[in-house]
């Protein structure tokens, strides 16, 4: 019984998923298309009251770029959501590149830090494209997609 109930535990913790930014991740500066700098937070911030999906690419990335399509498409039929699109290009030249030649059409922001910074740190990245959307209330409501047709990612968008 107690193996039972250990596993149980560890099942339910294995699929909880957070619902915030760590702090250093909120901290954590990226740049805008004119190069400006701007915290995390204040990305967020710009959006409180909007549902946000987060799309973590880089145009390196042969899934991001196939999967791109599909994510302009879910733009289109969700114009209330805002599309956040964080770039873990080595180079800024290559990030703003990707944006025109795939036509990267959202808030686009580069992340300098790549995947060794506080942001990619605290979601725990481990394969992009990664999905992630925010809640109007600022919080996580998924926390991890790597499908544009997740069910979860779907479901989400229409709440």
């Amino acid at each position: 019984m107690k193996i039972l109930i250990t596993l149980l535990l560890i099942v339910t913790f294995a699929q909880a998923q957070q619902k915030t930014f760590s702090e250093a991740a909120l901290n954590e500066v990226f740049l805008s298309e004119d190069n400006t700098e701007i915290r995390f937070s204040e990305i967020l911030h710009k959006y409180k009251g909007k549902t946000v999906l987060i799309d973590v690419w880089a145009s390196w990335c042969k899934d991001c770029i196939e999967g791109m399509p599909k994510v302009q498409n879910l733009k289109k039929e969700n114009p209330e959501v805002v599309f956040l699109f964080l770039s873990l290009d080595k180079e800024i030249e290559s990030w703003k590149h990707g944006i025109e030649k795939y036509g990267v059409i959202g808030e686009n922001y580069f992340i300098p830090a790549g995947w060794k910074g506080a942001f990619c740190s605290s979601i725990d990245l481990d394969w992009i494209p990664r999905y992630i959307i925010v809640n109007p209330e600022g919080e996580i409501s998924l926390y991890k997609a790597i499908e544009t047709n997740d069910d979860n990612l779907l479901k989400e968008l229409n709440n």
